[in-house]
């Protein structure tokens, strides 16, 4: 009953930035780590940024500098403020979260279904 909205995705001009947010919604009792990973045309996913429940943050060597992942513990809410893009930072964005249901008694792994960036030369 748990499930990610991603939304921001879009077509920006390289320099530009566009902000990326995941809500997760349903019967949550918990979540733990949330992060954004993407897939660029013929590649292989690879993790972009993550955040623990306690705001402690890993990024990717690629972003570092330019991406700034947070969350809103409230609301269900990680966010991913993407600035300076790249034509290398084009890709399908997705969200991921690691949620407790409240029907369950352990954490489960989900996915939004991704939000295409586009970033132009």
């Amino acid at each position: 009953q748990v499930q990610l909205v991603e939304s921001g995705g879009g077509l920006v001009q390289a320099g530009g930035s566009l902000r990326l947010s995941c809500a997760a919604s349903g019967t949550i009792f918990s979540i733990n780590d949330m992060g954004w990973y993407r897939q660029a045309p013929g590649l292989q996913r690879e993790l972009v940024a993550t955040i623990t429940s306690g705001g402690t943050t890993n990024y990717a060597d690629s972003v570092k500098g330019r991406f700034t992942i947070s969350r809103d513990n409230a609301e269900n809410t990680v966010y991913l403020q993407m600035n300076s893009l790249k034509p290398e930072d084009t890709a399908v964005y997705y969200c991921y979260a690691e949620v407790r249901p409240r029907s369950y008694s352990r954490a489960m792994d989900y996915w939004g279904k991704g939000t295409l960036v586009t970033v132009s030369s």
